[in-house]
């Protein structure tokens, strides 16, 4: 029996814009009774076709298209084509010897939707995300092993975003030996990742083009780097010449890491100061203490999961960057950002001049950051671009 999904009348525009996403109050009837991660086809009110999808019912993303082509059918060789499109976009990257951590799969803008892959050396984290990748799971392993160019595959599907889609999480070694500590290598910069139980697959892959600004600045005097996580801004500030850096963070396993890094890269760990806390909490003390620093990196965790949280999450954002402009010096500079997707690069830009505006504070931005070429953005797919990253100096 054929399974379908039917638009409601009207509905069918962000499909024919190609949008990767179906929503479930775009859908007037279910036909086939689909399970969940099947493949479906989404047709419009009048019985047209319009794209192959992946079916998840309970979700508020009810399909993820997988193509818009009719004569495509979805089985192996047309997740394997799908693959090997991804890798060979990475390829300069793959060749590059001053680095060896990419991202080889980006989800919908790579046209594999909820897929991601991410390289460490020689080591593969793969997180499925969504009910049609968890169909094909089996599979995508498959064909990443018989890839033959990986020595460990290790599967990070411990997110959020399963919840969503009604899938356990689901974490553990796919292939092969996965050590404790990969160590990754950025030009210069060395750092160790743990794949095993580190944020999102063990490493901010995403931000480094942003530690090559940091790591560009010209001695950037006394740091604050807030939501360190793992030390990678530190290590970039230290290198640029800071005369110190204290760098928070909530766990105390990420501080210890990061410690580690600062030595991996010979570094002077006498520049460097610790503390393990709330960020909120400990910005508030230091604004208290009357702190005063040249830079600060805010570089914290997804404060908005969903649209309905970018309210809250936007207070946060304000919050935090109106803390960071009390404690920053005249002509010093704040690098901010936000890794929510819900919230836009406008709406962002908007918090932190509020921020600023609160704080009584006159600044400029001298530089927008964002995600580098392996974490591409589909055209058609604005929710892609979760990374938005401002660099602003102070105005004296």
């Amino acid at each position: 029996m054929e399974k379908n999904l039917l638009l409601k009348p009207g509905r069918e525009r962000s499909v024919l814009r190609f949008h990767p996403w179906v929503f479930s109050g775009a859908i007037g009837d279910v036909r086939g009774s689909p399970g969940s991660g099947d493949t479906v086809d989404v047709l419009s009110e009048r019985g047209e076709w319009l794209a192959r999808a992946a079916y998840s019912p309970t979700a508020r993303i009810a399909a993820r298209i997988w193509t818009w082509q009719e004569g495509q059918v979805v089985e192996r060789d047309f997740l394997a084509a799908r693959l090997e499109a991804a890798l060979s976009a990475r390829a300069p990257l793959a060749r590059d010897p001053h680095f060896n951590a990419y991202r080889e799969v980006n989800a919908e803008s790579d046209s594999l939707p909820g897929i991601v892959v991410d390289r460490y050396g020689d080591i593969r984290v793969v997180q499925l995300l969504s009910a049609g990748a968890e169909a094909w799971r089996d599979v995508v392993f498959d064909l990443l092993v018989k890839s033959g160019d990986c020595s460990g595959l290790y599967e990070r599907s411990d997110l959020e975003a399963r919840q969503f889609e009604s899938l356990p999480p689901r974490a553990g070694l796919v292939f092969g030996a996965v050590p404790d500590r990969v160590e990754i290598r950025e030009g210069d910069l060395l750092f160790g990742v743990d794949v095993r139980r580190g944020q999102k697959t063990g490493f901010y892959l995403d931000q480094r083009e942003s530690r090559q600004v940091i790591r560009g600045m010209s001695a950037p005097g006394r740091v604050l780097n807030a939501f360190c996580y793992t030390g990678s801004f530190t290590v970039s500030a230290l290198k640029a010449g800071a005369e110190s850096v204290l760098s928070i963070d909530s766990s105390g396993e990420a501080l210890a890491l990061a410690q580690d890094n600062v030595l991996r890269n010979g570094l002077e760990p006498g520049r460097c100061s610790w503390k393990e806390g709330n960020v909120f909490h400990e910005l508030r003390a230091l604004r208290d203490r009357a702190e005063v620093f040249d830079l600060i990196l805010l570089d914290p965790p997804r404060f908005a999961a969903t649209a309905s949280q970018v309210s809250k999450a936007a207070r946060g954002y304000k919050d935090i960057n109106l803390l960071a402009f009390k404690l920053l010096r005249p002509g010093g500079t704040l690098v901010t950002f936000s890794c929510s997707s819900g919230v836009s690069p406008e709406l962002f830009q908007q918090i932190v001049a509020g921020s600023a505006l609160d704080a009584g504070v006159l600044a400029q931005i001298v530089g927008w950051l964002g995600q580098p070429a392996d974490h591409p953005v589909g055209i058609h797919f604005p929710e892609g671009r979760y990374l938005k990253g401002l660099v602003v100096r102070r105005m004296t």
